[in-house]
């Protein structure tokens, strides 16, 4: 059995009632947002040489998501394909709201991050089961691709 799929069978264990699960297509996507948002805020330093390259693109988020999407590509190439997708809208909606919103861009990411923890932490009450990311840091980031494979799966793509 792949590496992958022994991690999305383990954070499924912790993972089964629909109302948990149901929480979890909402506050994973968000807690993952926020992430990059909150990373996107961080002053730039020594990524100010890259500027002229990258463009709005050369920000701490971008910077981390290229390490996330290596391990994501280590563990699964296709997954990580629709990882890099979701990525990709994170940052683009991120820079948005940064350029349009009226109110700070750390401060919308530190409210979403809460907020979704928050219900995380509800839906795992009800579960009755710990979050997986307790026993192991990794699943932070299993929990997102658990979800990618979900849809992969609707659709037929092979994971």
């Amino acid at each position: 059995m792949r590496k992958i799929d022994v991690l999305l069978a383990e954070y499924g264990l912790s993972h089964q009632n629909p109302t948990n699960k149901t929480i979890h297509w909402i506050c994973v996507p968000a807690i993952f947002f926020s992430i990059v948002a909150l990373l996107f805020c961080i002053p730039q330093g020594p990524l100010v040489a890259l500027e002229p390259l990258l463009s709005n693109f050369s920000n701490w988020a971008t910077l981390v998501l290229v390490v996330v999407l290596i391990y994501y590509t280590t563990l699964s190439p296709p997954l990580a394909l629709g990882m890099f997708l979701f990525s990709a809208v994170c940052l683009a909606v991120a820079n948005l709201i940064d350029i349009i919103s009226p109110f700070p861009l750390w401060s919308i990411g530190i409210l979403v991050f809460i907020l979704a923890w928050v219900f995380q932490f509800y839906g795992h009450k009800i579960e009755g089961k710990k979050p997986s990311f307790l026993k192991d840091l990794q699943f932070l980031l299993i929990g997102p691709a658990w979800l990618m494979h979900f849809i992969y799966k609707k659709f037929g793509f092979a994971y």
